[in-house]
């Protein structure tokens, strides 16, 4: 995910952009604990895209 498509949402889709991220890294957390994991480096790749939009969201907060 590239921080210049996030800047071009709203606030709101960015929020559901938060929630569609944590529901997916619940899963892979999930299927980690059970040993059906198929790429655990995806983990890692939404965490860094949910402080990415986390960041974008207290940014255009300071920009007002």
């Amino acid at each position: 995910m590239k921080p210049h498509d996030l800047r071009n949402m709203t606030k709101d889709e960015l929020n559901l952009k938060i929630l569609s991220l944590k529901e997916e890294l619940s899963g892979l957390l999930f299927q980690q604990k059970t040993g059906t994991i198929e790429k655990s480096a995806r983990i890692a790749q939404i965490k860094k895209d949910i402080a990415r939009v986390k960041t974008i969201i207290k940014e255009e907060s300071y920009a007002k």
